[in-house]
């Protein structure tokens, strides 16, 4: 890490971005029908009358079409000591890789900026803890989504399911679980037809959150042995485990097709990528360069994905990481992003920005990316989502907040893009999800 500010910016960037896996020895059989765990509902209904108006004042602000600027006193996070920090896309608890927080002698609250010509009608769809990696169902109605809310009883993330169009999502307004309530989980993705989902879980591995890598000098995300990958309808029953290998298996997602899942694993001995069909059959190794490749997609055709990828290159950096991965971590404050068929030929390397280039996901088209990125950043953040072509040309930004942006995907009819943000919590560190009207 070359600059401290940038260690804390990755603070918060621990967590959505590693869907870790610890697959201890598999169970001789799974339990597919785990009861959720209970959710006190007198402290619920405390917390819906305490928080109603606050709730009701931010709702009203964020379904304001036009930007509106909220001044107030600013405060100064210190990262380390913070809690959705310390844990930990695709891993920690808070795993949303969040850039939570930041310093300036005044606080700016935007739900829309004048500059991000791309969005209209920016909407809030949740109001209170750590909320990300929402990914659309194929009829667009939908959205699966992970969060980590203790008014929810999720100390670590969970995965959970809400119309964004009709439901209210507060601390206190709990969307449906469609995971099991225990252990962590990440990664999650509709899949054909949109009856179930696949996601992946450490919950084989023990009905707690597991636990956090000892606070170092450097920022490093854990890479849980006991994640694997499984479907469950939606009314949270587990249909199969889709992975039992040793190690890491998790960052899943579904061809437009819904005939292949491609999901990063470390059954190589490294963090490549991996395609395999819905049943978990037919496994194929994609990638095979030293480095940490994950958050992969499927382009709108089918026929390539995009990915971001670590890929040390000094004998110094390839030892380091290589001590690292030994540790069950990795150090995700390099990354950039590749684009290769599905077989894994014709790889390429789309940017040379430098930082976190991360969270891309294919435009409607198939001829450009969005990402999340704080290239331009000499301390870590803000972190902001940019378009780039696929030919690595064109590059441009797209959101404006100051501190962080992430994990966008379109509808797949490309009238709508959803991603996690920072802006508007009032001087928090939660990181809520938006959805937007899209704009050529």
């Amino acid at each position: 890490m070359k600059n401290p500010y940038f260690l804390l910016l990755l603070l918060f960037l621990g967590g959505l971005y590693a869907c870790k896996s610890n697959k201890s020895m598999p169970t001789a059989a799974m339990n597919i029908t785990k009861e959720k765990p209970h959710h006190d509902d007198n402290g619920a209904e405390s917390a819906e009358i305490a928080n109603a108006d606050s709730r009701s004042a931010r709702a009203e602000s964020a379904n304001r079409k036009e930007a509106e600027t909220i001044k107030g006193e600013g405060k100064s996070h210190d990262h380390h000591n913070h809690k959705n920090g310390e844990k930990g896309h695709h891993g920690g608890d808070s795993g949303h890789g969040h850039a939570h927080g930041h310093g300036g002698k005044a606080a700016t609250q935007m739900v829309h900026y004048p500059e991000e010509k791309h969005l209209a009608n920016v909407r809030q769809l949740t109001f209170g803890g750590d909320n990300a990696e929402a990914y659309w169902s194929f009829d667009d109605k939908h959205l699966v989504f992970q969060a980590r809310n203790e008014a929810w009883g999720s100390e670590c993330d969970q995965i959970y399911l809400f119309d964004p169009y009709s439901d209210e999502i507060s601390p206190a307004q709990e969307p449906k679980l469609l995971s099991t309530g225990l252990g962590r989980t990440t990664c999650s993705y509709f899949m054909k037809g949109d009856k179930s989902i696949i996601y992946a879980s450490t919950h084989l591995g023990g009905d707690a959150c597991p636990p956090e890598p000892p606070r170092g000098a450097k920022y490093v995300w854990p890479i849980y042995e006991t994640f694997d990958i499984f479907t469950a309808d939606l009314d949270g029953n587990l249909l199969k485990q889709l992975t039992d290998e040793p190690g890491y298996d998790a960052e899943p997602t579904l061809s437009p097709d819904g005939n292949l899942i491609v999901f990063t694993s470390i059954r190589s001995g490294d963090l490549e990528l991996y395609t395999m069909k819905p049943d978990g059959s037919d496994v194929r190794q994609v990638t095979s360069g030293l480095g940490y490749d994950g958050g992969a997609f499927f382009s709108p055709d089918g026929t390539k994905l995009i990915f971001r990828s670590s890929r040390p290159a000094t004998p110094e950096a390839k030892k380091e990481y290589k001590d690292l991965l030994s540790q069950g971590l990795v150090q995700p404050t390099e990354m950039e992003l590749y684009v290769c068929n599905v077989d894994g030929s014709d790889l390429k390397k789309i940017t040379e920005l430098g930082n976190a280039n991360w969270a891309p996901f294919f435009h409607p088209s198939g001829n450009k990316v969005i990402f999340s990125s704080n290239h331009n950043s000499t301390r870590g953040f803000p972190f902001n989502l940019f378009m780039i072509n696929v030919d690595g040309s064109g590059l441009e930004q797209i959101t404006f907040d100051k501190t962080f942006d992430s994990f966008p995907m379109f509808s797949y009819d490309g009238k709508k893009l959803v991603f996690a943000s920072n802006r508007n919590n009032g001087g928090t560190r939660d990181t809520n999800l938006f959805i937007a009207d899209w704009v050529e």
